[in-house]
């Protein structure tokens, strides 16, 4: 494996600074916005990847968890300090991906199928696009638990073309996939990405888990909606970056369920493919194995290189719980370390050179009921976990040791990034509470140095981005900035 640009990766952690005056955006046509502050500005120029690209915006934070690896590192920020409300931009719907940040502008979509623009000085809109008609909450017949259901899974943006790409679920059940431009909001990509057959039909498939892109193609992973409710296989589906030519797809070799959901999406290996993680499946104790329950190495074309479930997956099938709640996680500082915790609590610890199939764990420990998405940093591994606080775990495949140095706040179950020497989590409610906390945590002991309240309801698997000197968190309104001084 390229180990490159792991080693990058891990070699900055950094955070949020600053201040600011609390104001509102509402939906509305493109205005020209104020220029952003100097140190997005400063961030989004040392990401920019070459200079084919230089006629469109760089970006600070052009993914999920800011890069291909998902690691959730901001890279070249400020350290962090005392945290301040800076702006709120209501907008049209939920905001459950993660925020992206190309050029000025902050990006996100809702889930009334829009995606906004708005400045990262102000938090005015800078452009709106409103792509389809979500579903209702009449049409998912008792089923789901987000309404209405639009755009779910973090947009991504591809420097190398200037344009964002998300995918709207629309009245009728269509996934759709748009590319827009990021500098005025335009459709210059749509494609749609459902395969429906009679055991997956597009009316059960939700597109929660974050888009990735590898080898020309962009990516987007299906699993269910809550409840497991009608006709479903998980999977994975790509198409080229132009939105033409053929899909290439790959689906959970299983008859029902199979779901590809962790929000993270699909992790891209630093040599190019991917690896995803999926939910139970239809065999179950005494059934041959069906592919369900596993971390699965997948090809840029999506043909399955390898795979790993544990010994224990016809018991986590049966009783619901399965790795497919976060997303495989290559250890940023031991490039042959892979780790994934599940529903089951279970870390495991896998060699990125042999998956070991059924049962070969490199190593495994008790960690924690995680969901959501994990960040590395050298050897270090943190989990979002469901109670407890999030979980700092040091992990090497060549030690073969899974060791938990520290627990955050009992109530900080989002998904951690890092930054400015700081670990960031969110804490939301899983009722679906009005309001939720940002913590900035020490990332050595995990103490807390600051946090502050958010004025809103806090999504499912809620976390943030982080550019500049500035943190950017959705919400069930839109999106909040803060900043730490």
């Amino acid at each position: 494996m390229r180990r490159t640009a792991l080693a990058a990766a891990a070699c900055v952690v950094a955070a949020c600074t600053g201040g600011g005056v609390a104001v509102s955006s509402a939906p509305a046509s493109a205005t020209t916005a104020p220029k952003a502050p100097a140190a997005i500005e400063a961030a989004a120029h040392a990401t920019k990847p070459n200079d084919t690209a230089a006629s469109h915006p760089s970006a600070a934070w052009p993914e999920f968890d800011q890069n291909a690896q998902r690691t959730g590192i901001g890279p070249r920020l400020p350290t962090a300090g005392k945290l301040t409300l800076s702006w709120t931009a209501r907008l049209d719907g939920a905001v459950y991906g993660q925020p992206l940040v190309v050029g000025g502008d902050v990006i996100a979509a809702t889930e009334n199928d829009s995606v906004y623009a708005v400045s990262g000085a102000t938090g005015k809109t800078v452009w709106r696009a409103h792509v389809g008609t979500p579903v209702p909450q009449s049409a998912l017949h008792g089923c789901g638990d987000i309404f209405p259901l639009g755009i779910t899974g973090t947009p991504i943006y591809d420097q190398s073309n200037g344009l964002v790409y998300a995918v709207a679920e629309t009245t009728g059940y269509q996934h759709v996939l748009f590319g827009l431009s990021a500098t005025d909001g335009r459709v210059e990509v749509k494609r749609d990405l459902d395969q429906p057959t009679e055991a997956n039909e597009p009316a059960w498939n939700q597109q929660r888990p974050a888009l990735a892109i590898d080898d020309g193609r962009v990516y987007a992973a299906f699993g269910g909606l809550a409840g497991d409710c009608g006709a479903y296989i998980g999977g994975v589906v790509g198409v080229a970056l132009d939105g033409q030519g053929p899909l290439v797809s790959w689906h959970t070799p299983t008859s029902r369920e199979g779901a590809v959901w962790g929000t993270g999406g699909p992790v891209v290996e630093p040599n190019g493919g991917l690896w995803v993680s999926n939910g139970n499946g239809a065999a179950g104790p005494g059934d041959p194995y069906d592919g369900s329950d596993s971390v699965t190495a997948l090809s840029p074309v999506l043909h399955r290189n390898g795979y790993f479930a544990p010994a224990t997956w016809a018991a986590d099938n049966a009783s619901d719980l399965d790795l497919g709640s976060t997303e495989p996680v290559i250890a940023a500082g031991d490039p042959k370390t892979a780790f994934i915790v599940g529903k089951r609590g279970v870390g495991y610890l896998l060699s990125t050179e042999h998956l070991g199939r059924i049962g070969h764990e490199v190593a495994s420990a008790s960690i924690c009921r995680a969901f959501g998405s994990t960040a590395t940093s050298g050897s270090m591994v943190y989990e979002p976990c469901a109670s407890g606080g999030m979980a700092a775990v040091y992990v090497s495949a060549t030690e073969r040791k899974i060791d938990i140095r520290w627990r955050g706040p009992s109530d900080g179950n989002g998904s951690p990034v890092l930054g400015g020497g700081a670990a960031w989590v969110t804490a939301y409610d899983p009722n679906g509470g009005a309001s939720g906390t940002l913590y900035e945590l020490s990332s050595a002991t995990g103490a807390i140095r600051s946090l502050i309240e958010i004025g809103a309801g806090l999504p499912h698997f809620s976390s943030l981005s982080l550019a500049g000197d500035t943190a950017y968190v959705g919400t069930l309104t839109g999106i909040t900035a803060v900043h730490g001084a």
